[in-house]
């Protein structure tokens, strides 16, 4: 029972809304060193375990190495942000006369899509991908259609943008084979004596997406239907208290 200290280390470290990370480190020496006690072990053998429970911490950092990338994208973004990256990206999108912010967001549904049956989850998201480039790129082409934003509107395309990038992602991770909700599918029904095939639940993955697909794209047009009639109500406003 001496182990389950650890667990207890958990919850007082998050009553007392010490750092997740910090916590963790200490429940997990703690469980470690308490396991040897448990086995009689000397007090050097206690040192070993707390040792070896930090080596068995960083071996599992250091095979998790991609979240380190992470960290390397968020300054880069902020600097191409302060460089204009926004503002180069409403420009760009302002030159492109059929663009709406609707039909922008569902050709970005389908890349994210793509891009996730594919593996290549990492190629989109909200740091990287939607607040600095595809929801300017939204503003821009409903700015070069309908002329300067109000807040609401504005805050409502950013919305529908994160949106489109969940939907896309959510419903396109699952026809990769090797994702890891396939993984626990698979593994969940073997322990319920139920033998199912990972590509099997990859090729009925597509159906849905599709579905998916279909429904968000038909969001998107209601959404560009909405944002005109929202900004037409206040111009037919202005034009009536002009006469």
């Amino acid at each position: 029972m001496l182990v389950l200290l650890g667990i207890a280390v958990v919850v007082a470290g998050f009553i007392a809304r010490i750092n997740p990370l910090l916590v963790i480190l200490i429940a997990a020496v703690v469980t470690g060193v308490l396991a040897a006690v448990t086995t009689g072990a000397d007090p050097r053998a206690l040192f070993d375990a707390g040792v070896a429970t930090l080596a068995r911490l960083g071996e599992a950092f250091n095979d998790n190495r991609y979240f380190h990338i992470t960290w390397l994208i968020l300054p880069v973004i902020g600097v191409l942000e302060r460089a204009g990256l926004q503002e180069r990206a409403r420009q760009l999108i302002a030159q492109v006369r059929a663009a709406t912010a609707g039909r922008l967001l569902l050709v970005y549904l389908l890349v994210r899509q793509a891009t996730s049956a594919l593996g290549l989850t990492s190629l989109g998201g909200h740091p990287q991908m939607v607040r600095p480039l595809v929801a300017p790129m939204a503003e821009g082409a409903a700015e070069a259609e309908h002329g300067p934003l109000p807040d609401k509107v504005r805050f409502r395309i950013r919305g529908m943008s994160a949106a489109t990038d969940n939907v896309g992602l959510f419903f396109g991770e699952d026809i990769f084979i090797a994702i890891g909700s396939i993984v626990l599918m698979v593994g969940f029904l073997e322990q319920a004596g139920i033998r199912v095939e990972a590509l099997h639940i990859s090729l009925w993955a597509i159906p849905t997406a599709i579905a998916a697909f279909l429904v968000h794209g038909v969001r998107l047009w209601l959404f560009d239907r909405s944002v005109k009639r929202d900004l037409a109500a206040p111009a037919a406003a202005d034009a009536e208290a002009a006469q």
